[in-house]
């Protein structure tokens, strides 16, 4: 998630699916040619763009797969892509449909899988491609998963979007498990409650301070964090050739990730930034501010 719909978006184009009593609404806006995915509120839980369903809309998302600026790219299509919390389903496309990996997304919500088949272009079920209904938090301690997954992608969040739903040294360190020696796990921090440092504080439980980057925050105020189970760094020349090669490969729009990745923990200084310039921008559109935003 990352903003709030505003202005164009078309509310009476919405479609709304009936959900179970205790999980929220789902529903769907068009904007143009983008496609905004809902959980009973407007905030969203992500998108498409409706001409190109298999690409990457939201620039928080395109930066969750920095993972690959560690991959060989001739490996890629033999690794394991995870997915915690389906969203619009943008990560887990991309990896099936443009890096052709083996996929999996783990979602607690059957509406959200539904809605992401009808409205957003997710293909069915087959050998490469699995959603699994199930709450992450407990799927992911079945030793089947454990050392499996080579990008594991962490957007957890509920309808209000106020803090990750799963933070806690623990469940960082089931994500560790999951991983491949080499396998990396990218995590989306955005909240009005969230405490970056905090989750920070609880990754380097799991994963030690060594292993953990991120990508200083967007303009709308997400901050994408990279764990690695094995740390590793790029040298110099090496992160501005790695940018490249994805941009080239991939179509990713890497132009500004050598300037925006740094270590974790200099990453917040830039997500105090980012929040006050959003503040500042809403006022300057005459919009009101939420008194916890």
């Amino acid at each position: 998630m990352i903003r709030k719909t505003r202005g164009g978006a078309k509310s009476a184009q919405d479609k709304k699916v009936a959900t179970a009593p205790d999980l929220p609404e789902v529903s769907v806006s068009d904007d143009g040619d983008v496609r905004y995915l809902h959980l009973g509120t407007p905030w969203v839980q992500g998108s498409m763009r409706i001409r190109d369903p298999f690409d990457i809309d939201l620039e928080y998302v395109q930066r969750m797969m920095g993972w690959l600026l560690f991959a060989d790219p001739a490996e890629v299509p033999r690794m394991h892509a995870m997915q915690l919390g389906l969203g619009a389903g943008a990560i887990t496309k991309f990896c099936h449909k443009k890096l052709r990996m083996k996929t999996t997304a783990i979602e607690l919500n059957p509406q959200v899988l539904a809605v992401c088949r009808s409205w957003f272009k997710l293909p069915p079920d087959s050998s490469a491609l699995q959603v699994v209904l199930a709450d992450a938090a407990v799927e992911i301690q079945k030793p089947e998963w454990h050392g499996t997954v080579d990008a594991l992608a962490v957007d957890l969040y509920d309808h209000e979007a106020a803090a990750p739903v799963l933070d806690s040294a623990e469940f960082y360190a089931d994500c560790r498990n999951l991983l491949t020696e080499d396998g990396i796990m990218t995590v989306n921090l955005f909240g009005r409650s969230s405490s970056f440092d905090k989750s920070l504080d609880q990754m380097a439980q799991a994963f030690g301070e060594d292993a953990l980057w991120a990508f200083r925050p967007t303009r709308e105020g997400n901050t994408v964090v990279l764990a690695q189970r094995t740390p590793r760094v790029l040298q110099g020349g090496e992160l501005d050739v790695a940018c490249d090669q994805v941009q080239a490969r991939w179509d990713l729009n890497t132009t500004r990730w050598a300037k925006v990745f740094v270590p974790a923990r200099d990453a917040e200084a830039g997500s105090t930034l980012a929040k006050v310039k959003a503040r500042i921008e809403k006022i300057n559109r005459g919009q009101t501010l939420d008194t916890d935003a």
